[in-house]
This record gives structure tokens, sequence and C-alpha cells, in this order.
């Protein structure tokens, strides 16, 4: 695993994106070579045309990322694989043949753009199918034994089985109480040295609801100068799916540990580029919101915007602002209840607004006002913070920054209404909190567009 933006993202899918990159860029490099006058050299380098086909790499690399192909690196149909890689490069192509519209020197030849398409067409979907049989099995370095049999280290064993890109081999599990992992009981914890002297692990993974007194900590202890890795479950759980285990926390771990809990001097900088986005998104996004004003004013009675009382940091209570999706005097009768799918109280206009995410602009004024920043918690309302929070441990120590606009719950997890749904996204937030800084937060804002191009999570 390699941690980058202060995420962890798997080696296997950081080498296919470099692959790929080299490999479309090879496509377009080699096309120079039949359909020019010139040689490849002079061509793009000389007459500065190289610069044109990384634009098209680009497009083509993010058109296969907005598919989720480097989400999911599973070949489960070779033909929507080939569909998959059609529909990026002919988009691509569209893009380039609109900016060549607008501005013809950004056109490239045509049969340099026919000749190198028909080749990453041909040859992406077979690196795909390679690259998952063989490279992503051969990456599978790290050989892992479980000591426990907690809930945690069962989703733990369920996520790495079920990302084989993620490197992680389990070999199996030691647990003095069999349970339903789906790998083999190799035994008892007490006999860890023998198993890892016949299995040879390379990472041991502990997870047990009691630990005291029942660990053999010599043999760990020699273990783990041998070269092995011991690590907590809460850990590796942190590593597979991106989000703090709340259930492994105790308030002790809280108040001593150095690693949680927002740092000054990121929350200062948020604070600057938060403010500058603000604005740049106010002037950005007034034509589209002038527009999405224009259909809620033309499609309901009502005012244009909704005013909602939300609980920001340290507890602070604030306005938030949103174009109005509801029929007025929508809670009239209800009170305060959380949006559900398909809700009734949506108007037919407010559910694209909310499907597009533009029912939210307006919080680029409170980013303005301080009241939020662009990235962090989803601000919820008072009445369901208080029931949350007797429900939920630690759900208060999720006000330890500003709300924002987009999050990392909200680009992990889909919308939901129940307690489970907000314990994730507490799980979530914690995560952010921990880790927070700009390269997390640009990570986000970027995954936040694919999020909102393909109406994922609104509700």
């Amino acid at each position: 695993m390699i941690r980058l933006f202060r995420v962890f993202i798997p080696a296997s899918v950081v080498a296919l994106l470099i692959s790929e990159v080299i490999l479309v860029l090879i496509c377009y490099t080699l096309s120079s070579l039949f359909t020019t006058y010139l040689d490849p050299w002079t061509y793009l380098v000389t007459e500065r045309n190289f610069w044109k086909v990384l634009l098209v790499v680009g497009l083509i690399i993010l058109g296969m990322y907005f598919q989720d192909l480097y989400a999911e690196l599973r070949v489960i149909s070779r033909i929507l694989l080939v569909q998959q890689v059609c529909l990026s490069v002919g988009s691509a192509l569209l893009v380039m043949a609109f900016l060549g519209y607008l501005t013809p020197e950004l056109l490239l030849g045509r049969w340099l753009m026919i000749l190198g398409s028909l080749g990453v067409v041909f040859a992406l979907p077979l690196w795909r199918i390679f690259y998952w049989r063989y490279v992503v099995a051969a990456l599978r370095s790290e050989r892992v034994l479980l000591i426990g049999s907690s809930s945690i280290l069962g989703e733990v064993a369920e996520t790495v089985l079920a990302k084989p890109e993620f490197g992680y081999s389990i070999i199996g599990y030691l647990s003095e109480n069999p349970c339903s992992f789906p790998v083999p009981c190799l035994g008892v914890v007490a006999d860890v040295k023998k198993v890892c002297e016949e299995y040879k692990p390379t990472r041991i993974v502990v997870g047990m609801e009691e630990r005291r007194n029942r660990l053999p900590m010599e043999d760990l202890l020699e273990i783990r100068f041998s070269g092995v890795r011991i690590e907590d479950a809460a850990d590796t759980y942190e590593m597979a799916l991106r989000r703090v285990c709340s259930r492994k926390i105790q308030p002790s771990q809280l108040v001593f540990s150095s690693g949680l809990g927002p740092r000054p001097h990121a929350i200062a900088i948020q604070s600057f580029y938060s403010l500058f986005l603000g604005i740049v998104g106010l002037v950005l996004f007034a034509p589209l919101m002038l527009l999405a004003a224009v259909v809620v004013r033309s499609t309901s009675p009502g005012p244009i915007f909704y005013r909602q009382r939300r609980v920001g940091i340290n507890g602070k209570v604030f306005t938030v602002y949103k174009f109005r999706s509801m029929y007025v005097d929508a809670e009239a009768r209800t009170g305060a209840v959380w949006a559900k799918k398909d809700d009734p109280r949506v108007t037919p206009a407010g559910k694209w607004l909310r499907r597009l995410r533009l029912d939210e602009l307006p919080q680029f004024w409170n980013v303005v006002k301080g009241d939020m920043v662009v990235v962090g918690p989803r601000p919820e309302r008072p009445e369901f913070v208080e029931i949350l929070a007797h429900q939920i441990p630690y759900y208060r120590q999720r006000l330890a920054v500003k709300p924002g606009i987009t999050g990392w719950a909200q680009i992990n997890h889909k919308y939901g209404d129940t307690e489970l749904d907000a314990m994730i996204k507490l799980e979530y937030d914690l995560y952010y909190i921990k880790n927070v800084a700009a390269a997390l937060d640009f990570y986000i804002i970027f995954h936040t567009v694919k999020v909102m191009l393909l109406s994922r999570g609104a509700q």
C-alpha cells in the first residue's frame, strides 16, 4: 500500500495507472510514425505537438476514472471493458473536437487520432486483462495471519479478500473460538510461533475482544524482531476501509493519542484556501445559480432559498443556505425528519437539483461567511445531533472542525437515514479529522466532481 494524499492506495492501482498512461502515449506516438511525413521527434517535440498528445491521454485516463476503472480492477466482463474503453476514447475525441473548434491550434492530425485511438481500443483491454490475471496475483506478496475472532477482524478479512489489488493474501486465523471467517482456522493463539514457522507470514493482525493475559507476548516479541510486522486490527481496518473504527476507540486513546484530532496549522491553512475557493465558487457558478433560481421560482410557489439551522464547529448553530427543493411547509406536520428515497416532500424540479447537487451551491456563501469550509463533515440539524450524540459514542467529536459542502463521508458512503449509516459516516468523519490536510481536501474535491456528474449519493 502507498499513502498518497493521506489516503492508502494499493500499489497495484498506482502501477496500473502509470502503465496505462505510458501505453496510451505509445499508441499515439507510434501513430505519428505512420501518419506524418516527419519523424516522430520532429513532429512531437520540435513542432510542440507532444502536449496535445498528453491532453488526449489525460482525457482518456479521466474517462476511465469516471467509469470507476481504477476503483475496481476486477475484469467482470470483457465486453463491458471494451465498451468502457471505447466510451473513454470516444469522449476524449469529442472533447478534442470541441476544443479544436474553439482553437484550431489544438487539433492533431486526423489519421494520427484515428490510428492512435484504434490502437488504444485494442491494446488497453488486452493489457487490463493481462494485468488483472497475472500482475495483480504476482503483487500479492503480503502473507497475513489473523489472531482473534472479533467482528472487526472479520470485516477486515472480507474487505481484503474482496480486493486482491491490496496485495494481501490471508493464510488463516488463530482463535480459541472458531468463527465464520472466510479463511481456515490454523489453531489457537498459543500456537502462533509454530504457525509462523510453518506458514511464514509477513504480517500479523491482532483483533481480540479481550487481550489481557491472553497473548503470548514473548513469542510475539520474538516474531516481531524476526521481521514480521504486527499491527492492531483497528489500524488495518483504517487502511482497508479508509475510516476509523469507532467501536475500538477508548476514551484514553483519544486523550493521549497524538495522531487523532485536527492539527491547528492544517485548520489555519484550510480556512485560507476555503475562503478563496468560496469566492471563486460564487463567481464561477453564478450563471448556474441564476438558472437554478429561475427553475425553483417557476416550478413551485414559495421562496427561492431555503434557510435551515445547522450545527457547526464546537456546537455553534448557524443558518445554512440552499436552493429550495421541497414544497413550502413540507415539515409542518412531521417535524424534523431525515430525507429518504422518493421523498414526497421534494418537488419534481427539486429532485433534479438534489441529484445534480445544485441545491447546495448557495453554501459557498456560508463558506465566505466563515460558518463552513469547502471540505468537512456534513452539517447536521440540531435535532438530529442531539439524538445521535446520545445513541453513538464520540459523535460530538465530529464538531471539532467546521462542516463542509463536501466531505470524506459524502464521497465514500451513500446518503442514509439510519443509525448504522450515521455511525459509518462518523467513522469516515473521524478519519478525515485525523488526517485533515490540503492534499486530502483537494483529493476529495476531485472525487466530488465524479459524484456530482454521476448523481451518486444525492437524495
